[in-house]
């Protein structure tokens, strides 16, 4: 089938770039390494017929855990190349997602996950936290697996109706010091298209030669915070556009 050329600018690029960098955190985040897409270069449209549409796509990819003097720095990971297939609506699977990128994943973690899991394991009682407040630098960590484990679930969810965000982790719980340690997280996902909140509730486990696996997940359908948070986020992207207007009129 032909590949019809798109805006690389436009909601349904954006969208595959999207699902991609959630596949990307599935197979290499952790709690030092937090990948996310920051812009589409090319992408094109091909018609799959029953099978459904795959999207062609390049786009930068940035890490987002490295932390100096509290300010995120978004490090360069390198040009991703990436086929993702939507299934027909009525089918109700996961985007299938083959991805390679150029100069990715160079960052070494593998001494702070190390540090941080002997930690864990050692402490003398379980951790935990919420985001009222400030966030100490040393908890950062924590937001960065939830932010992991909230792309298993977007990965999962997404179709091409969607544009899942994470909008916010509430707070999380350690549940177990084993070997594989068990954290259960409450994260608000937002979707751009809709503008739901959708609240998850997470149960997860986490070691440096494990990685990170989502045991269980449960959508909350009742969400008393979700109402709030949307608020907040709408009113967020209002903000932008009136400025984006604002400077388009200079």
């Amino acid at each position: 089938m032909p590949v019809e050329e798109l805006d690389p600018s436009h909601y349904p690029a954006t969208r595959a770039a999207k699902v991609a960098e959630h596949f990307i955190n599935t197979r290499y985040g952790s709690p030092f390494a937090w990948f996310g897409s920051s812009g589409v270069k090319k992408a094109g449209l091909e018609d799959m017929g029953v099978l459904g549409t795959k999207y062609h796509i390049e786009f930068t990819l940035k890490e987002m855990t490295r932390n100096v003097k509290s300010s995120v720095i978004l490090y360069d990971m390198g040009l991703c190349s990436a086929e993702v297939l939507f299934h027909r609506a009525d089918e109700r699977k996961p985007p299938q997602v083959q991805c390679t990128c150029s100069g990715a994943f160079q960052v070494n973690t593998s001494a702070e996950e190390e540090d941080l899991y002997q930690r864990l394991r050692n402490a003398t009682s379980l951790l935990s936290g919420n985001s009222v407040g400030h966030i100490d630098p040393e908890m950062a960590p924590f937001w960065h697996l939830g932010g992991v484990a909230s792309s298993f679930i977007m990965l999962r969810e997404s179709n091409e109706s969607t544009l899942l965000n994470m909008a916010h982790i509430d707070n999380f719980t350690q549940m177990t010091k084993d070997a594989q340690l068990m954290f259960q997280y409450d994260i608000l996902l937002h979707d751009m298209v809709s503008q739901e909140i959708l609240k998850w509730k997470l149960l997860l486990s986490w070691s440096p030669d494990g990685g990170v696996k989502v045991l269980e997940a449960e959508w909350d359908p009742k969400c008393r915070s979700c109402e709030r948070a949307h608020l907040t986020v709408t009113t967020g992207i209002a903000a932008e556009q009136e400025m984006k207007g604002d400077n388009n009129n200079v």
